[in-house]
């Protein structure tokens, strides 16, 4: 096996690993893009964050369908923030140019240590689907949940597949399947705007994002069938593993720096 044919196993592998994780409660990225950074030394950020992009829509995707027909999702309100996180998620993209998004990392930190023991303190939190908003606030409280992850997505990134889920739990009454279905459908938007933008300024290696997208496809639909068939509290357990990943890693970057 020659050295390509070997860094392009590698990834796949990572993105079978990360659509498995993803599918389930997010976060995802913090297994796929370390990997690439790491494997494809040389290539520019950006075309690497492209080439990234094109995985994980497909393996959001495969997993949205697999979630779809088992597990109820309220459509005015997902489609709606999905819309508007989609339209804000390119905007966030276009204003990281002109910020520095490492004034973000610690209040998102600070917003991921508060959700992780909120999360563990409440033990029956996301236990129970029970949708407390009206059918006439949901899309209107779907809006604003699209808007501000859909730019914090573009803009930074980092957790925003757990504070979907985490919005979806706590400010809508959904348990922790639903929410993690209904957050595959938000991501499927921010990650098509981002993918569209990478193709049209040529950033993607289509023969490495073809392959990994294949992987991260099987990764998404064998964890989407392993949450339906596991239930709540399995997702629960995953969904503080996740976010305490997370924290650690922005704490490791926030210190580092």
């Amino acid at each position: 096996m020659s050295f390509l044919d070997s860094t392009l196993a590698f990834l796949c592998a990572f993105a079978f690993l990360a659509g498995f994780v993803d599918s389930i409660v997010g976060g995802g990225g913090l297994i796929q893009l370390p990997a690439m950074l790491l494997l494809l030394k040389g290539v520019p950020v950006p075309t690497v964050l492209g080439t990234g992009k094109v995985s994980s829509l497909a393996g959001t995707t495969a997993a949205f369908r697999r979630y779809a027909g088992q597990v109820p999702i309220r459509w005015p309100a997902v489609g709606s923030a999905a819309v508007a996180a989609g339209i804000f998620s390119f905007l966030g993209a276009r204003v990281v140019s002109l910020l520095p998004s490492e004034l973000l990392r610690p209040l998102v930190l600070g917003l991921l240590v508060v959700i992780a023991i909120y999360t563990f303190w409440r033990k029956d939190f996301g236990s129970i689907h029970a949708p407390r908003l009206s059918e006439s606030r949901e899309p209107l409280y779907g809006v604003l949940v699209g808007v501000g992850l859909g730019f914090y997505d573009g803009f930074f990134g980092p957790g925003t597949g757990s504070f979907l889920l985490f919005a979806f739990v706590g400010l809508f009454g959904y348990d922790f399947l639903s929410a993690s279905a209904s957050a595959k459908l938000v991501n499927i938007a921010t990650n098509l705007t981002s993918v569209l933008f990478f193709a049209y300024t040529g950033q993607i290696l289509w023969h490495i994002a073809l392959p990994m997208a294949a992987c991260n496809m099987l990764g998404s639909t064998l964890g989407a069938r392993m949450a339906v068939k596991r239930g709540v509290g399995f997702v629960r357990v995953l969904f503080l593993v996740v976010v305490c990943a997370i924290i650690v890693k922005l704490a490791l970057d926030t210190f580092n720096k």
